[in-house]
């Protein structure tokens, strides 16, 4: 049971590991520069998000229910009536 205990901690000490900037791995390099940009972006240039990957939010967040508003298009589908 104490061993198992220690390996479980060790484990888990072992997953935290040390935060440090990204690298290609051993013997490999960054993709190639996009077209018309003379220089090759660096790790972190890749992982900057696009806006419109991650747009910022435009509405506020309802904190309460409120009533919906009667919406001119939420129409019945066409078909057969609803049988009774």
């Amino acid at each position: 049971m104490r061993r198992a205990a220690s390996v479980a901690v060790v484990m888990l000490l072992a997953a935290c590991g040390r935060p440090s900037d990204l690298m290609p791995a051993a013997g490999q390099q960054l993709p190639p520069a996009p077209y018309g940009r003379g220089d090759r972006p660096t790790a972190a240039e890749l992982l900057e998000l696009d806006p419109q990957a991650a747009p910022e939010r435009s509405v506020e967040l309802r904190r309460q229910s409120e009533e919906r508003a009667d919406d001119p298009f939420d129409l019945p589908p066409d078909g057969p009536p609803p049988k009774p």
